[in-house]
């Protein structure tokens, strides 16, 4: 009965002993975390969070926004849409699945279109914000376009204009940066395959730190004339901090052109 006993024992103790490397092991894994919940984030003299740097998203998102299988032309995803699906009008579904046959002749990123909005933000390229008390500067190394978020209170235009970036007016909702975008063009794709919308697109983007390096990104998109509901898609973009890291022009508009105005041998 003792030996039985004592070896009882040790099965408790054993079973404490894994109890405890457990707990260790799930502090050990909460500890960024924590660290991430306490960490300050850059801000402005008037308190607001400040987006100043250079960003890039990590994703698949341009490839395709939906879940898809790995791809010649694209790897797999889990993609980026909540729910999974963006819920297309039976007619814009069509189009999609028709953009989506012609996506390596017709995709606007191939003539080195301005890419829009939502896409500029989660393109594979880094960009750049420079941000001041009345607003925000991006400027994309894909052919160095540049899109202004205005945060002084004014108003988006009266009259309907056709901007390939949209009009931005942002706002903040404590320390996150409500962004209204609405009077587009409807020349650009949401991705490489063929995910599209119309004039009648309208965006509420949100910026918020999840921590000094990594801002939360999501665009709420409603489009009557395509979409049967509003539906989200959320990135995380990461600063960029290798050394001497800047953006470096991408006019690939004027690569086509190169064998007529070659560079002089040596530069």
């Amino acid at each position: 009965m003792a030996e039985a006993f004592d070896s009882g024992r040790g099965s408790v103790a054993h079973a404490r002993h894994r109890t405890g490397a457990m707990v260790a092991m799930l502090s050990l894994i909460c500890m960024p975390f924590a660290a991430f919940a306490g960490e300050k984030i850059p801000r402005l003299p008037s308190g607001k969070p400040d987006f100043s740097g250079i960003w890039q998203t990590t994703s698949a998102a341009d490839f395709d926004l939906e879940p898809h299988g790995p791809r010649k032309d694209a790897p797999p995803s889990p993609g980026v849409v909540e729910g999974g699906k963006i819920p297309y009008l039976p007619a814009a579904l069509e189009k999609r699945k028709r953009n989506f046959e012609r996506r390596f002749t017709d995709d606007p990123r191939l003539k080195c279109w301005t890419l829009g909005t939502p896409r500029g933000i989660y393109y594979p390229e880094p960009f750049q914000i420079f941000q001041r008390e009345r607003d925000l500067t991006i400027v994309f190394q894909f052919g160095h376009s540049v899109r202004t978020i205005h945060t002084n209170g004014t108003l988006h235009p009266e009259e309907e204009h056709e901007f390939w970036l949209g009009d931005s007016r942002g706002h903040w909702e404590g320390d996150t940066l409500v962004v209204d975008v609405r009077d587009f063009t409807d020349e650009t794709w949401l991705d490489r395959s063929g995910n599209f919308h119309s004039t009648a697109l309208h965006v509420v983007e949100r910026w918020r730190f999840l921590d000094a390096n990594t801002i939360e990104y999501r665009a709420t998109l409603e489009d009557p004339n395509v979409f049967s509901r509003p539906w989200t898609l959320a990135v995380h973009l990461h600063r960029h901090r290798e050394p001497n890291f800047q953006l470096i022009e991408n006019y690939c508009y004027t690569l086509d052109y190169e064998q007529y105005y070659p560079f002089p041998k040596g530069e």
